[in-house]
């Protein structure tokens, strides 16, 4: 059942709505010229009325049982934002130049996640073409928007939208989103969305005046779960099936991002995960394009991305917050908050080959055992990084990686995400190290829900025990410290770990072990006490021999490589990276005593 404002041929319209609840429900036109026309039931609590001469930028209320008079719940644009009217649009009237893009194999993705408001000055979805380049020659292929839909006021991470079919007004509304997706896949590069499925924000959010869109049953920490398998259900499963495929369909968008999946509650025969996999797939060989669904989700539970074959929910991907923790705790020895889990390098190890550390161990973080295993689960089902916008921005003080280590160990955490046997993900900025905040901000107008923010930031912190006041959500200023300064990337250390990532980017895609991700064809060995892995990988007759160290200081060593010649191909301490230089030889052979500059990472690749 397709829902919202639906323009039809010799200008008609046809609205639908769910409300099965509800004794009626009225049509209000507020412009260009006012109408109330009364709409019609189905036996599905489906309203609906299609009437002539509705064009592209008529807005519209729905009035129900003759008293609030709200917006769409479906609606495709808020033009005056979340308490305003709703307007039609005409989604066929822009003129795609894409009609060729099929897609990227989700295991050849090098990710770039970005937050529209702050990655420009505009913050606008037109000010980040012209960035697109510079983008493209770092060797990204894939942008991740944060999400877009509707949200109160000007600035918010986007997490608090309340109108998930309609693209945020202040960022250029559905035509700047359809002209960067456009301006994307005309250079090659595919587009993930984040989305959310899990809650709806406070303001703004009228949804449960329609229908019982949320249950009581479960509790998430924004509050009632939303009804996925509750009396009445089926008209929700609809909004959030019919919302992915608009974004498919409107948006040509390539793949979404589920946000924080843990918090969606479903003890239905069929999850509805389950049922958004299956109708993506559905959608995407019918269009010819590759489509996938990703997931976020810190419940270690492989089901999530196991095949259908195997009575998984079949997402194609998630992300990996276990691989995050041991490469940040390693580098920082934070140790407070769920960072109390991990810190050795035998986590580091087992995330590198099965991708979650905790697998059915007790958790001292969540005081029980957490996860089940994902031995089995394949390499490009897991996304890593070593930052996104959740660890950076739900730090008290938004503090980046840039912050918090020297730039040796900035260079270490690259050259670790970007070989790994995962697909890798780049939060902005941090590819030239961008020391600006990211912190958390909203622009609520109600003062209720504004202090109760402020207050929940404060809880939020409790267990890392930051002793420190939180910058004001609320205060523009907040925002504005957290847009990229872009300029530093041109020159000093900026500069450097810019050029140092292009290497690394480039180095991935054109080793032919490194080109591919398989986490069963590596060994690795770990030595604790100093601080070094040691991680070798093969495909036929390549190899590559991986050299890390997460002390602080040199570490003289023996190292012992198989049979054969290996040769340098880049080590994080050369001077050419702004390093102290370099300790290795060109050429190693067999066994040999070496000395291992502090926090550095090298590779070797084997002659044949």
């Amino acid at each position: 059942m397709r829902i919202g404002a639906q323009l039809l041929e010799n200008n008609r319209c046809e609205f639908i709505v769910w409300g099965p609840y509800l004794k009626d429900m009225t049509l209000e036109i507020v412009y260009p010229a006012k109408q109330s026309l009364p709409m019609q039931r189905d036996n599905q609590g489906y309203w609906n009325i299609t009437r002539q001469d509705i064009t592209a930028g008529t807005r519209y209320f729905y009035r129900l049982d003759g008293k609030q008079q709200r917006p769409d719940p479906a609606s495709f644009y808020q033009p005056e934002g979340v308490h305003g009217p709703s307007e039609v649009i005409d989604h066929n009237a822009y003129q795609w130049r894409d009609r060729d893009y099929r897609g990227i194999l989700l295991d050849k993705m090098v990710i770039y996640e970005l937050h529209v408001g702050t990655f420009t000055k505009q913050a606008t979805f037109e000010a980040i073409i012209p960035r697109l380049d510079d983008l493209i020659s770092l060797g990204i292929n894939t942008v991740e928007y944060m999400p877009v839909a509707q949200f109160p006021g000007e600035r918010n991470w986007g997490y608090d939208g309340t109108y998930p079919f309609s693209v945020q007004n202040s960022y250029g509304g559905p035509e700047g989103l359809k002209k960067i997706v456009d301006a994307c896949h005309n250079k090659g590069v595919s587009v993930i969305l984040d989305v959310v499925y899990n809650h709806l924000g406070p303001e703004g959010n009228y949804l449960r005046e329609f229908g019982p869109y949320f249950t009581d049953k479960y509790k998430t920490p924004w509050g009632s779960a939303v009804n996925f398998d509750d009396r009445d259900s089926f008209g929700v499963r609809n909004y959030f099936v019919q919302n992915a495929l608009y974004w498919f369909r409107e948006f040509h968008i390539d793949a979404l991002r589920l946000d924080a999946i843990h918090g969606i509650y479903d003890f239905s025969p069929r999850h509805i995960l389950q049922q958004l996999v299956e109708r993506t797939k559905d959608f995407s060989q019918k269009q010819g394009r590759l489509l996938y669904i990703i997931a976020e989700s810190d419940l270690n539970d492989a089901r999530v991305i196991r095949s259908r074959q195997y009575e998984g929910y079949g997402v194609d991907a998630q992300w990996c917050d276990d691989f995050h923790h041991c490469l940040h705790t390693l580098l920082t020895q934070e140790n407070s908050g769920y960072y109390a889990d991990f810190g050795k390098l035998t986590h580091l190890s087992k995330s590198l080959q099965e991708g979650y550390v905790y697998s059915g161990q007790y958790s001292r973080f969540r005081k029980g055992r957490h996860g089940n295993s994902s031995n089995d689960i394949p390499a490009d089902k897991f996304i890593v990084f070593s930052q996104n916008h959740d660890q950076v921005g739900n730090r008290m003080l938004g503090e980046r990686l840039s912050s918090l280590v020297d730039f040796e160990g900035l260079k270490l955490a690259a050259g670790l995400v970007l070989n790994s046997p995962y697909i890798p993900l780049i939060f902005m900025g941090e590819e030239y190290a961008e020391d600006n905040p990211f912190l958390y901000f909203v622009s609520h107008s109600d003062t209720h829900l504004i202090q109760a923010v402020r207050e929940g930031r404060r809880r939020e912190f409790q267990s890392f025990k930051w002793n420190k006041e939180p910058p004001d959500p609320q205060d523009s200023e907040t925002f504005q410290k957290s847009k990229l300064a872009w300029d530093k990337r041109i020159s000093g250390k900026g500069k450097a770990l810019l050029d140092f990532y292009r290497k690394l980017i480039s180095l991935r895609k054109e080793n032919p072990v490194l080109s591919v991700l398989d986490n069963k064809n590596l060994q690795i060995k770990t030595n604790e006490r100093k601080k070094i892995i040691f991680l070798r990988r093969s495909r036929n007759e390549d190899e590559v021999f991986i050299l890390m160290s997460f002390n602080k200081k040199e570490i003289p060593f023996f190292v012992t490589l198989p049979g054969g010649r290996w040769r340098k191909t880049i080590d994080s301490s050369d001077t050419q990276w702004l390093g102290p230089g370099s300790s290795l030889p060109e050429f190693l052979e067999k066994k040999k005593r070496v000395t291992l500059r502090p926090l550095s990472f090298i590779i070797f690749a084997k002659e044949t």
